[in-house]
Parts: C-alpha cells; structure tokens; sequence
C-alpha cells in the first residue's frame, strides 16, 4: 500500500512544480528550505506533506 495524499497536496504540489520549477530539485530539504522562503504554507505539517510529494513527482518526471 502506498501512501494516500489528499486532492489538496496534489493541486498544491503541481501549481508550486509549474510556478517554480526553475529553483526545485530532486533533493527533499533543499525544496523544503525554497518552499519555507516563499512562505506560501503556514503550516509545518501541510508544508511537509506537499513538498515531500512535489519530490516526488519531480524525481519521477510527471507532467502537470
């Protein structure tokens, strides 16, 4: 079984992937760290969650 992510982490996810692509990678703190400077989720857990699945997608190469 694989983790279960909600409709509002994938949208969040694929707008940050298609607004910011230029300055995410494929390393989890680094995005972490560009996603905290922009200030866009306030919340630690949220903000988690959704970069651990823009990681994610961009390691696997999904489109938007």
């Amino acid at each position: 079984m694989g983790n279960i992510r909600t409709k509002d982490i994938k949208k969040a996810a694929f707008q940050l992937k298609r607004n910011y692509k230029d300055n995410l990678g494929i390393d989890f703190e680094k995005n972490k760290q560009k996603v905290k400077e922009l200030n866009l989720i306030q919340n630690k857990r949220a903000r988690n969650r959704v970069v651990g699945y823009l990681t994610r997608i961009m390691r696997n190469g999904k489109d938007v």
